[in-house]
């Protein structure tokens, strides 16, 4: 009973109440999951410092947990304009989300134009209307959003064009970021997962698709991988379709969220597992990640018509 009613045990319990107090009044502004989350989050911790330290240094950890909980909600208040009449007199945002897939295959089936096409659209697109409306922002010291991909951080087979093109609008957002700061402008990049959005086209967008790749191949090249094999490649699509999630509200939620928020991320990563598998990569060696890779990718059976063949070796080795 003596360490409870000392000074230091008063004084810590004191600041305790404040921070919790403060945080409490936070998080009434600041309703949601997120909240929630948090509000139980602190609560366990505060009871776990409590029962397993002493009263002093419980107290000390849980005002420190406290203190940062209180920093990063003060970083996630929206924007005050809720409820309000909110007069735009010039730009305040920049979303841009246009992009386009091309047909899954492998890269070297897949012809230069459309590598170009690819780029034109899901890159050079964004740089463009970027450069366009960067004066305004920089004038509001708004936020620019950029739509990339899990994919342009995560290698994927049958993706080499799609993903080469998102991994290069990442990088430019990371780059604008940096030298948009001293503007006041606010840039985030956002790396979806597996959505099912229209973004993989029609079967009559395949067929062309399809017939564009076989017009490009050589000889050789055509001889080697098969018709057969090119053209079950469509049996990807169907797979992305299906195992897509239709509901597209996180991605929406994080845009709202980078466009409103006092202190948007720069960085989000909506959709099932896209955080863990962006994060894997990253701090995973590399062949532990192609292992990985691999057993994900073990579902699809069809191989190039000459490495199915029997008597086939390799004469590069």
């Amino acid at each position: 009973m003596g360490t409870f009613f000392s000074e230091p045990g008063w004084l810590c319990l004191t600041v305790t109440a404040v921070l919790g107090g403060t945080i409490f009044c936070k998080l009434k502004k600041n309703q949601g999951q997120v909240g929630r989350k948090v509000v139980c989050l602190a609560g366990l911790w505060g009871g776990a410092c409590l029962l397993s330290l002493s009263l002093f240094w419980g107290l000390i950890l849980f005002s420190l947990s406290c203190f940062l909980v209180y920093t990063y909600f003060s970083g996630q208040e929206l924007l005050p304009a809720d409820q309000k009449a909110v007069l735009i007199t010039g730009l305040w945002a920049v979303v841009n989300n246009a992009g386009i897939l091309g047909l899954p295959t492998d890269g070297e089936l897949i012809p230069m134009t459309e590598y170009k096409r690819c780029m034109a659209v899901n890159f050079f697109g964004a740089v463009e209307v970027t450069k366009a409306f960067l004066p305004l922002l920089r004038k509001s010291k708004g936020r620019l959003v950029n739509i990339s991909s899990m994919a342009g951080g995560v290698p994927m087979e049958k993706l080499a064009a799609y993903s080469s093109s998102k991994a290069a609008l990442t990088m430019f957002s990371a780059v604008m970021r940096q030298e948009l700061s001293k503007w006041g402008v606010k840039v985030s990049v956002i790396q979806p997962g597996g959505f099912r959005t229209n973004i993989a086209g029609t079967s009559d967008m395949w067929d062309k698709l399809e017939k564009n790749i076989l017009d490009h191949l050589t000889p050789d090249v055509q001889e080697d991988y098969g018709q057969d094999y090119i053209l079950r490649e469509r049996n990807f699509l169907m797979f992305m379709q299906t195992y897509s999630v239709m509901d597209v509200s996180p991605v929406l939620l994080d845009v709202q969220h980078a466009i409103s928020a006092k202190s948007p991320f720069a960085f989000y990563a909506p959709g099932k597992m896209s955080y863990l598998w962006l994060c894997f990569v990253s701090f995973s060696p590399t062949g532990i990640f192609d292992y990985f890779s691999k057993k994900m990718n073990s579902h699809r059976k069809s191989m190039p018509r000459a490495l199915s063949m029997p008597n086939w070796k390799n004469e590069a080795m």
